[in-house]
């Protein structure tokens, strides 16, 4: 997985981004049309529509469908674009572009972009501490009160740690020996490895434990590193059902042992907290492979010695 990287860009970098998509807009929508209308859309769209409006033939329009061209900050997911461009706008059928694919060099996919007046005057950057805000703003809550005036960092920081395992490679952690597994051809089982995850549909918290098994093939693991396997998997947006795969078929690609058992019990917040308001219950997920799927006999001891 791509890890996302920061950039931060100045305001001379992104006058000059600015001065050649005017010159874009220009080129794609007409030189002979009189006005061009331009649309911003909130939030990060809005100042990048007031910079270009200080060049020539450029107004800024106050609806999108008076636009003859859709402007935001970044592509981001592609969400904003694919709502727009899918919109009843203008006849012409607007142009949609950012600011980023115009910055040199141009925005990667995997980059974060912090423009000049997303950091305050004392040099903080603001452009995800504003995400939590206005969440806050949303539910109708007073972001200047003082329980509040800390949460967006606060926030910030919880989900660094609750997601670090996009900057991990669960490779990297897998110590292997062969040393003590030459004769060793029995199941080692790690029972209930407790783990904390958030479900990508609702970034609700599941959590619960993982009994982990494999049989080896001339080489083990270090005892410890099943739980930081498992824990760089948990620390990800997370379905049970992937969570559990992940896990297995790491241990095959490190160990390439004669099977892998994963068993995992997790409760979930989406469905105990809203929704069904179903509190206590479980969710049971497993996954097989080698042996472990083809041979009765060791799916039974792994299920067995799982419960």
């Amino acid at each position: 997985m791509e890890k996302i990287t920061k950039r931060t860009v100045t305001h001379n970098e992104v006058v000059n981004a600015a001065k050649v998509m005017a010159a874009a807009i220009i080129n794609q929508v007409g030189p002979g049309q009189s006005v061009i209308q331009i649309y911003g859309v909130p939030r990060g769209g809005i100042p990048v529509a007031y910079l270009l409006r200080g060049f020539a033939c450029l107004m800024v329009a106050s609806n999108p469908e008076d636009a003859d061209v859709i402007v935001d900050d970044v592509i981001g997911t592609g969400a904003t674009r694919a709502r727009y461009c899918k919109s009843k706008l203008k006849a012409n059928n607007p142009l949609f572009l950012t600011l980023g694919e115009f910055l040199s060099p141009p925005k990667q996919d995997a980059e974060w972009i912090t423009f000049p007046w997303e950091v305050t005057e004392g040099g903080h950057d603001e452009s995800a501490t504003d995400i939590v805000t206005r969440l806050l703003d949303y539910i109708g809550e007073d972001t200047k009160r003082e329980g509040l005036s800390e949460t967006p960092k606060r926030v910030l920081k919880a989900w660094s740690e609750w997601t670090e395992g996009y900057n991990q490679d669960p490779s990297l952690v897998m110590k292997v020996f062969e040393d003590g597994a030459e004769s060793y051809d029995e199941m080692v089982v790690v029972k209930d490895l407790p783990f904390y995850s958030h479900c990508e549909h609702h970034l609700a918290p599941f959590f619960g434990t993982a009994t982990i098994a494999y049989i080896p093939n001339g080489k083990v693991i270090g005892l410890s590193k099943l739980g930081r396997v498992l824990n760089i998997f948990a620390k990800r947006l997370q379905v049970q059902e992937r969570l559990t795969s992940q896990v297995a078929q790491a241990l095959i690609d490190g160990l390439n042992p004669r099977g892998v058992g994963v068993l995992i019990k997790a409760r979930h917040m989406c469905m105990e907290s809203r929704g069904l308001n179903c509190q206590g219950h479980h969710t049971i997920t497993s996954a097989l492979k080698g042996n472990f799927l083809t041979e009765p006999a060791v799916r039974s001891e792994f299920l067995s010695l799982a419960k």
